[in-house]
């Protein structure tokens, strides 16, 4: 509670005059913020290692590294002013578990990869889907924090989430005593498909050749055959 306490009285202070979250947040910081993210994890087995895309102020990843101080948290975030904030706070905090990245998602593909993604309120689940599979490790999965909608906005965006290696999702309801509704996370586990190396592409390539060469000539030795046969009337 202590270092919950000093997180939400930064974010009351700095993290509104960075603009991080609106002064008219503060009042319900507990609920609609640091209680909402913390219920959220007991979606992360033991010593898990996760990657907070879109962090923000840090939720949910700052609040998983206080409630969760076994966990390995990793905030990617794209602004400078906010990735500063965040080292301050992470700094401030003590939490030695935590490492902030400064940068967009896809640009840390091939360099940083965990068994589990998430992120709160950064985008609809098909877009954010295609900015964090690739940071996924094989059958990962992204822990996305939704509203209400969450079933809604699965179904919709399913097509495009399986094109993508889905091969498993469930809406999960995470509850609290504090809490007036449970919180609600869409949980993706994915199985994308290998990247083809340069090798398997020019493979690839050669075979269709091939295959469209046999084809060819397949089909120009049934002309031939059909222009011998009674009937048929040679041209040219």
């Amino acid at each position: 509670m202590p270092l919950a306490e000093q997180f939400a009285a930064i974010l009351a202070d700095t993290g509104v005059s960075h603009g991080l979250i609106g002064p008219r947040e503060v009042p319900r910081l507990w609920e609609r913020h640091l209680l909402n993210c913390a219920v959220i994890a007991d979606a992360f087995p033991r010593e898990a290692r996760l990657i907070d895309v879109g962090s923000g102020a840090g939720l949910p990843g700052v609040v998983l590294a206080i409630v969760r101080p076994d966990l390995e948290v990793h905030l990617v975030e794209p602004m400078l002013r906010r990735t500063q904030w965040l080292e301050g706070v992470v700094a401030d905090l003590g939490l030695a578990s935590v490492t902030v990245h400064r940068g967009r998602a896809e640009e840390f593909v091939g360099v940083l990869a965990a068994p589990y993604v998430t992120a709160r309120a950064v985008a609809r689940l098909d877009k954010l889907a295609r900015w964090c599979v690739p940071l996924l490790e094989p059958q990962g999965v992204l822990v996305a924090m939704k509203g209400r909608s969450a079933a809604t906005e699965l179904e919709e965006d399913r097509k495009g989430l399986q094109r993508l290696g889905l091969t498993d999702a469930v809406v999960t309801e995470h509850t609290s005593a504090l809490l007036e509704e449970p919180v609600l996370t869409v949980d993706l586990r994915f199985a994308p498909k290998p990247a083809r190396t340069k090798a398997a592409r020019r493979e690839g390539a050669r075979s269709s050749k091939q295959a469209r060469s046999v084809r060819k000539a397949r089909s120009s030795r049934s002309l031939i055959g059909r222009a011998g046969q009674p009937g048929c009337t040679r041209q040219g």
